[in-house]
């Protein structure tokens, strides 16, 4: 199927290539026939690097390596929607996702595919408004431009649901994907010119533009009307000098593996795990940014943890706890590690990490009005990634310099 479909895109190259009456779309047919059939085209003059692996390759890695994420956004969204209208007694949900729950699955938390189906009715329409808007922008600057179409797009198209809560409106979710691949990534360049990661811009833009939606009471549950807070607003909100966990439905072990209010891909450590594994197997990620970014967050909250404060609960929070909640474990995995906007030696990697899970911390436990402080922390170590490339590069000169002379 694929074959024929790849065949007959490649039969319309005439109408695009020059001279065709659909020239000025080239790029975007090349884009699609690559992605389809592949190529044959080599480098012929050095510089170059000779690899098995290619931008595509690594983008389809990343993907299949966020699949265990996106089954359990789709599980989670729907589990807890249908526990809670359990709770309330309540049969049927208004709506076209009503009617469709329906005439399928139904609203039951302890069946697989009622659970899969409802969070699906959230997820998918959340992650198209991300392909269509993302698509339409890479695709306007790559004709301006002659660029092909990025397989990068697909990864940030699937990461920002992930991190987004399952009643956002759509509309929003539009104009931060535009925010995010036009002013963090198109205005540089393109595909791997960026400094910051898409996604995270784009989620950062929502945040503040829209906080009611992403981070009110009534965002985590997909049921018209409930409120819920999550673990985080409610750590934040424990009475001073009681302990903190008390305030929690759950335990440490249901916060792992997911089932838990949150944004959809957030919830499960345990599906972030999975996808690092690929990723450190295929050595697309960087074992010294996970384990540096694992370190500087265990230390810190140590710290807060060994001398705790009357005023402030977060002080009481167990370092563990810190690695399941909020979007610390998505970020470790995926975010954190962007080949393109982390740093390229591994001295500057270690540092980076470090920083970043560090900084998580500090903003978790001295600010608890942000209690999730992994996006912003890691947007900031995109900053200085490049600072952290120069100064090692300048050190390792200057020590050979006094070595040799």
């Amino acid at each position: 199927m694929i074959g024929r479909l790849a065949a007959y895109i490649h039969s319309l190259e005439p109408h695009f290539s020059k001279g065709g009456r659909l020239e000025r779309w080239y790029p975007l047919f090349e884009a699609v026939d690559s992605f389809l059939s592949g190529s044959s085209q080599t480098t012929a003059g050095a510089p170059h690097v000779r690899d098995a692996i290619c931008l595509k390759r690594i983008m389809l890695v990343v993907i299949i390596a966020l699949i265990p994420c996106v089954v359990m956004a789709l599980w989670n969204t729907g589990y807890q929607a249908n526990l809670v209208l359990q709770n309330l007694g309540v049969s049927s949900v208004p709506g076209w996702r009503g009617a469709v729950l329906a005439a399928t699955t139904g609203l039951s938390p302890s069946s697989l595919t009622a659970n899969l189906m409802h969070g699906a009715l959230y997820f998918l329409p959340i992650y198209l408004v991300c392909v269509a808007v993302g698509g339409f922008w890479e695709s306007l600057f790559n004709v301006v431009r002659g660029h092909q179409m990025s397989e990068g797009l697909m990864v940030t198209s699937l990461l920002l649901p992930l991190t987004l809560p399952p009643t956002i409106p759509l509309w929003q979710v539009a104009v931060g994907m535009s925010f995010g691949v036009v002013f963090a990534k198109e205005v540089f360049g393109g595909v791997g010119r960026n400094f910051m990661n898409p996604a995270l811009v784009a989620r950062a833009f929502l945040f503040f533009a829209y906080p009611i939606g992403m981070t009110g009471e009534e965002a985590w549950i997909a049921v018209d009307g409930f409120s819920s807070a999550s673990p985080l607003a409610v750590l934040a909100a424990a009475p001073v000098a009681a302990d903190p966990l008390a305030g929690l439905d759950y335990q440490w072990w249901d916060a792992f593996v997911g089932t838990i209010p949150g944004s959809m891909g957030e919830t499960s450590a345990l599906a972030c795990l999975v996808g690092a594994a690929l990723l450190l197997l295929t050595r697309i990620a960087s074992w010294r940014i996970m384990g540096a970014m694992l370190l500087g967050a265990l230390s810190f909250s140590m710290l807060f943890w060994l001398f705790p404060s009357p005023e402030n609960p977060w002080h009481q929070v167990p370092p563990h706890w810190h690695l399941v909640l909020g979007g610390f474990a998505l970020g470790l995995v995926f975010m954190a590690t962007d080949p393109v906007t982390a740093p390229h030696t591994d001295l500057g990697k270690w540092f980076y990490g470090f920083f970043i899970g560090a900084l998580t911390i500090l903003f978790r436990v001295l600010n608890p009005a942000f209690p999730e402080g992994v996006m912003l922390a890691i947007l900031m170590g995109n900053i200085i990634a490049p600072s952290l490339d120069y100064l090692v590069i300048r050190a390792n000169i200057s020590r050979r310099i006094a070595r040799y002379g």
